[in-house]
């Protein structure tokens, strides 16, 4: 009887540790969109796994498809580089602001000197009116003074800010740039498939160098180039290339090249980074402290879209920052779906995926105000 008691014993507790391993609500979510943020996604995988039991799997292609995705229910999450406005769109998705991180300009010229371009400069190459390296307004970005910037940093490696919002400079120093250009032309790869990354990219060009750049954002390269992209002074120079990943891959093995992806593909393709001339006149660096500086001008309305100042004066502002937004729901069909994308969402924002992984990565950390609307849009879903 004793024997039989303790094996009674031993059974349930067997039976317990079972039962209470398991977890009872795992998920494995399915998202899409948006290869801008994919880097990040896929590096906190892992980590996201090991704290909350779920899982999920990402598909890298474009906003485009996220948001065509978001429309019909495809899946659980989905990621736009944009705010998703089309009448299509469903009245219970909200946006969160989730990744933040730099467009950067890559190029394929040989020198080891590092590029500046200044906004009009940019929208004069990708649109066509400068088409060789040696351009004298390429020359009089590359061969000018320009401020450098120091900012004071807090725990996460973004600017601090004072009583009034303002990011805090330590220091400021004038730098002389020098840099002699190849006289041989500029082949341009552009975006060819519907893209967040260009609809951020030509919204820059246009807000910032008006006169130039004479077309509104769109989420495809070619409806927003100015002129005739197909004329024959452009056939061969200006071409397309779908994804991240294949325009950083076309540019990388085309000589003189340039294009514009995230920093992440540069060390890939064997491209370089170049400096953007802000309106305060500094060459900056597309990494996680010109982007912050840059955040902190941007507003945001109620649906957690928002709104970047491109003329901002702030000295170290990076004004190719960007934010990807999460396309979730406010109505899932189950808590249980609900809670895992809620899972998802805080997870990616927080300091262990956005700062412990993105910062190698080359994305931001979303902090400050702006973390706390991203986490009061957050609190929405399922809601």
């Amino acid at each position: 009887m004793r024997i039989s008691k303790l094996a009674k014993v031993a059974a349930l507790a067997l039976a317990f540790g079972l039962v209470a391993g398991t977890p009872a609500y795992a998920v494995d979510l399915q998202g899409s969109g948006a290869s801008f943020p994919a880097l990040l996604i896929e590096g906190c995988k892992a980590g996201f796994a090991s704290s909350t039991t779920n899982t999920y799997v990402y598909a890298s292609s474009s906003s485009g498809t996220g948001q065509a995705n978001s429309d019909k229910s495809i899946g659980d999450f989905w990621m736009s580089d944009g705010a998703y406005t089309a009448a299509t769109k469903r009245s219970t998705l909200i946006h969160v602001p989730l990744v933040a991180a730099p467009i950067a300009i890559l190029h394929n010229l040989p020198s080891k000197t590092t590029l500046s371009l200044s906004a009009s400069t940019i929208a004069g190459i990708f649109g066509g009116t400068i088409t060789r390296w040696n351009d004298p307004a390429i020359v009089a970005d590359n061969n000018r003074s320009t401020t450098k910037v120091v900012y004071k940093l807090d725990a996460n490696g973004n600017p601090k800010k004072d009583s009034k919002g303002n990011p805090v400079v330590l220091r400021t120093q004038v730098v002389q740039g020098h840099y002699t250009l190849p006289n041989k032309p500029i082949k341009v790869v552009y975006r060819s498939d519907s893209s967040g990354t260009s609809e951020n990219f030509t919204n820059y060009l246009a807000k910032s160098a008006s006169s130039v750049w004479t077309k509104a954002k769109n989420k495809v390269f070619k409806d927003s180039f100015p002129g005739n992209i197909n004329d024959t002074a452009n056939l061969g120079r200006v071409v397309g290339a779908a994804s991240s990943t294949g325009v950083a891959q076309l540019a990388g093995k085309t000589a003189y090249s340039i294009t514009y992806a995230e920093v992440n593909y540069a060390t890939a393709n064997n491209l370089k980074i170049a400096n953007i001339i802000n309106p305060a006149g500094a060459s900056v660096v597309p990494d996680s402290t010109g982007v912050g500086a840059f955040l902190a001008s941007a507003t945001q309305d109620a649906n957690g879209f928002l709104t970047y100042d491109y003329a901002t004066k702030e000295k170290g502002a990076y004004p190719l920052g960007i934010v990807s937004y999460l396309l979730a729901d406010t109505k899932y069909s189950s808590a249980t779906q609900a809670t895992a994308v809620k899972a998802f969402a805080t997870y990616i924002l927080s300091s262990k995926c956005s700062k412990d992984v993105g910062a190698a990565l080359g994305f931001s950390v979303i902090d400050g105000e702006l973390l706390k609307k991203s986490l009061a849009q957050v609190a929405k879903i399922g809601s």
